[in-house]
């Protein structure tokens, strides 16, 4: 965990990160003292506790926005250590070290939150009146200074040229020495504007859980429960599937494979060794599958047991739903419309079969690329690449990217247990998000960079909100993301005039759309099944019969799927760790369609609003927001229109002579 020196400009490598901004290190006095400030601010807060109960005088506005100032500092805390831990171990699942550390950050941590559920169940549990009334005396909506955005409001044309807000954020009130809470009580002037607007929008959206929320005792019970139970079930799914190793045959040389390193293999042109790949890669889970299988099954039931049978939520996935502030049936027509087109990609892979020679396209063929490269993208170079393509959009995409790598944020280098994948984790306003990929040099890597970069650039814009505001719900946690890959392959399209490699990277989009919509919302319709199966008494195998019919309906007869995809499910820790969030990528994919459609259209004059609609970050409901924008959730039309886009792209394929 050694701080390592940030790259200059213009030279870029593959390395580690530096976590040393959240700890300079993992030293027992470190973690004292962490822990002490922790537990100073915990105490602050619990001495509100009095002032909370049924006997005690009705509490006032300003109290109650220096409560939530206190429970802020807390969760700022709690988010430096628990990320730390979380970081820490994604980049080495195999370190006692880091488990250890991680563990134990995880108990101080359910300590923490134990003791302050007091203050959130209070606000669920108060009668409507009361709770009403408090927040009629706290301002919706921030006074904004010249051209600035809002987060309640749209802003005005230039605010999206330079907002203030944006610019250079000053550290959290919270992260810096806290007021004592009776001045703050006094004096309602020592909170911003902005961090009145963002308390109100958090106040607001724990009033939305008050249905599900359970007594104090019960849910301190459920908090150890989740440390100690499924919390370490799903961790021990992390470390087994993350030491897996792999072996392939590759011209005559038995390599020996981490997953990404295999899976690269997935995109190969050479067919036998896309199958061997393949089979490999289900050949290593398969080993494992009853082990895996069976924790499956005990995260399915805790989930159950919990969320319905205990909180009340009508069905396994409203909890999604509801934590994602997206209505049922706003999902419901998401996914019924996602299968009413399967029939589009089902065509295309049609025509891939033809082009790549085959009668019939294989399960391992989905991603083969039409051209004979092989070429590999140096990751200088696909950086380079990125930040250029940002920054012809606008400047401070290619800005707040760079900042990422400037603090040496970006761990991009393949390492044995490392965890596979990618992701951006943000800590909170005042830290630099850090990004995670695999990078092995394919042109879908640098593909990935983007979208992970997107995801932080996303953070930056709404880093001007608190810790508690700051992440956009899970359904718009995309819009950037998936919005960044598609300007980098517009880029690739205009610099490429010859036909073949066109088709190429037209191919690779419509590949790109297909697994970030339909195989997301399969994943979500396997899930609902899996479930219900779960909760019926029926065994793994039985999951994995069920895992095969969805692809069978999924693909039709436009693909062969091999046996040894029944294991395929058991692969996606999304399913294990965030049960029902896939349907977020199916989402954010058709959003971002309709978008990026949009902008085509406009040009310049379509870059304030949607700048606006990522600077929300998580401070307005996502209802709001996309209703600003004409969008209606709801509305089949809606989510037609992204596939409609999908068929003009295949359509354009298929117009290409070669």
């Amino acid at each position: 965990m050694t701080t390592i020196t940030a790259p200059s400009p213009t030279t870029y490598e593959l390395r580690g990160w530096d976590l040393s901004e959240l700890l300079p290190a993992p030293s027992e006095e470190e973690i004292t003292r962490r822990f002490a400030e922790l537990e100073a601010a915990v105490v602050e807060l619990e001495r509100s506790r009095e002032s909370l109960t049924p006997a005690s005088p009705r509490i006032s506005p300003q109290q109650l926005l220096a409560m939530v100032r206190r429970y802020e500092a807390i969760s700022e805390r709690t988010s430096v250590l628990a990320n730390y831990g979380s970081l820490w171990f994604n980049s080495d699942t195999g370190n006692q070290e880091a488990i250890t550390f991680r563990n134990r950050v995880r108990q101080a941590v359910t300590a923490a939150t134990n003791r302050t559920l007091f203050f959130t169940l209070w606000w669920k549990a108060l009668p409507e009146e009361e709770a009403q009334a408090l927040l009629r005396s706290v301002p919706a909506i921030p006074p904004a200074a010249p051209g600035a955005a809002t987060p309640a409001g749209p802003a005005a044309p230039a605010a999206m040229a330079a907002p203030a807000a944006l610019a250079a954020p000053a550290a959290p009130a919270s992260m810096t020495a806290p007021a004592p809470m009776t001045a703050l009580a006094a004096d309602p002037g020592a909170l911003t504007a902005q961090q009145i607007a963002d308390y109100r929008h958090f106040l607001l959206e724990l009033r939305r859980f008050s249905p599900y929320t359970l007594d104090e005792k019960s849910e301190q019970i459920i908090n150890i429960k989740d440390d100690n139970g499924i919390g370490a079930v799903t961790t021990l799914y992390s470390m087994l599937t993350s030491r897996m190793e792999f072996t392939l045959e590759v011209d005559g040389e038995t390599k020996r494979l981490t997953r990404d390193a295999l899976t690269s293999y997935a995109f190969s042109t050479q067919p036998e060794l896309r199958a061997a790949a393949y089979r490999e890669l289900y050949r290593v889970f398969g080993q494992d599958a009853t082990i895996l299988g069976q924790i499956y099954v005990n995260v399915v039931r805790d989930w159950h047991e919990e969320a319905v049978g205990l909180r009340g939520y009508p069905s396994a996935i409203a909890v999604r739903n509801t934590d994602n502030d997206v209505p049922d049936r706003a999902v419901d027509v998401l996914l019924e419309v996602a299968r009413a087109n399967a029939s589009v990609f089902q065509r295309y892979f049609r025509l891939k079969a033809g082009w790549l020679g085959l009668e019939r396209l294989r399960r391992y063929d989905l991603y083969a690329p039409l051209a004979s490269s092989e070429r590999k993208i140096p990751y200088a170079e696909a950086v380079r690449s990125v930040l250029d393509t940002f920054g012809e959009f606008d400047a401070r995409f290619a800005s707040l990217a760079e900042r990422v790598l400037a603090k040496n944020h970006l761990d991009g280098e393949i390492r044995r247990g490392k965890r596979g994948g990618a992701f951006c984790a943000t800590v909170g306003p005042r830290f630099t998000p850090w990004v995670l990929v695999n990078y092995t040099g394919r042109v879908r890597d640098v593909a990935t960079l983007a979208h992970e970069l997107g995801h932080a650039v996303h953070s930056m814009l709404a880093e001007h909100h608190s810790l508690l505001t700051q992440h956009a719900s899970l359904p718009l946690a995309e819009t950037a993301s998936v919005f960044a890959e598609m300007l980098m392959t517009d880029r690739l399209l205009r610099e490429e005039a010859d036909p073949l490699a066109r088709r190429e990277l037209l191919a690779a989009a419509v590949d790109d759309v297909y697994a970030t919509v339909l195989r997301q919302s399969y994943f979500v319709r396997f899930e609902l099944e899996a479930h219900q199966a779960i909760l019926a008494g029926r065994s793994v195998e039985d999951l994995n019969e069920t895992y095969l019919a969805e692809l069978a309906e999924q693909f039709g007869d436009s693909v062969q799927v091999a046996p040894e995809f029944r294991y395929e499910w058991m692969s996606i820790p999304h399913i294990y760790n965030t049960p029902f969030y896939c349907y977020a990528y199916s989402f954010g994919q058709l959003l971002v369609l309709a978008l990026y459609r949009r902008y085509q259209e406009q040009g310049a004059a379509f870059k304030p609003g949607y700048l606006e609609l990522l600077s929300y970050g998580g401070s307005a409901r996502p209802e709001a927001i996309l209703g600003k924008m004409g969008i209606d959730m709801t509305d089949r039309s809606f989510w037609q229109g992204g596939f409609e886009l999908v068929r003009q792209r295949i359509d354009e394929l298929a117009a290409i002579r070669i």
